[in-house]
């Protein structure tokens, strides 16, 4: 039993050259950069509140255990024990979950699914069962999850065929062009490491912790937008970016200007 928490006990190691800069630390860089999750999660709690506080408090499960996927990850590169590796990808796979049951649209539930509550039943049921199996063969488990994330980017692409809000599609482009960066860094640290060490640059793995929270503010943001104009149409949701609406780089967020229950059109 001692053994998976022990350093370097995971299959998994990445590229960047470990012991580097700490005795302590196998991955400094990786370690580091997942303080970002620390970083941005507290800001989108706040930020999504309002829509919470309308829509559904559970809503706020997703940021608030964005911050322990920050803590499991900066755990795992820092001693790329199997523990550290299991709960890194396994909180991951509960957060997909946690997002399914809350945002999945309910006209693209399964036809035996009547209701949210027995959708989210469902899908609590197939994530313990994928937790489970994720022992079986913990090298996949990566690519389990990057499918979840093509699966999502699939069913956002039917929601907005019918959407003609630009800024709405624009901060869609945005979404599915930083997750297909970070996908990108992710990619290429675990298939061109030897490029990399090359240019003595072996640093992707870190890049892709940034982009990765960047995406899912941005796309956590853009699905919470569609549910609330599907699901609380009278709040009339609109979007804006944080700290200041004008920047072209900021944190996308939902406003509810509705104060009466009124059809909004799009």
């Amino acid at each position: 039993m001692a053994g998976i928490f022990a350093y370097e006990s995971s299959e998994v190691d990445w590229c960047e050259d470990n012991y580097q800069h700490s005795e302590n630390v196998v991955e400094y860089f990786n370690t580091m950069s997942s303080f970002v999750f620390f970083m941005v999660s507290p800001v989108m709690l706040y930020l999504l509140h309002p829509y919470a506080r309308e829509r559904n408090l559970a809503v706020h499960l997703v940021w608030f255990m964005m911050i322990f996927v920050g803590l499991f990850s900066m755990y795992f590169h820092m001693t790329l024990s199997f523990v550290g590796q299991m709960l890194d990808e396994l909180s991951i796979l509960w957060v997909l979950a946690v997002g399914y049951s809350l945002w999945f649209p309910r006209r693209y539930f399964p036809s035996f699914v009547k209701d949210r509550s027995s959708f989210s039943k469902m899908v609590l049921l197939i994530t313990v069962v994928s937790t489970l199996s994720s022992f079986v063969k913990p090298t996949a488990n990566a690519y389990a999850l990057n499918f979840f994330a093509l699966h999502i980017l699939y069913s956002l692409g039917l929601e907005l065929r019918s959407c003609t809000d630009q800024r709405v599609r624009r901060l869609a482009c945005t979404s599915i062009g930083l997750w297909v960066l970070a996908i990108s860094c992710w990619i290429s640290d675990r298939f061109g490491c030897s490029f990399w060490q090359k240019l003595n640059f072996c640093y992707m793995h870190s890049i892709w912790h940034i982009l990765i929270v960047v995406a899912t503010a941005y796309g956590s943001t853009l699905i919470a937008y569609l549910d609330a104009y599907n699901e609380i149409p009278y709040s009339l949701p609109h979007l804006q970016y944080w700290p200041s609406d004008s920047w072209v780089v900021g944190l996308p967020y939902i406003v509810l200007k509705g104060t009466s229950k009124t059809q909004k059109s799009c």
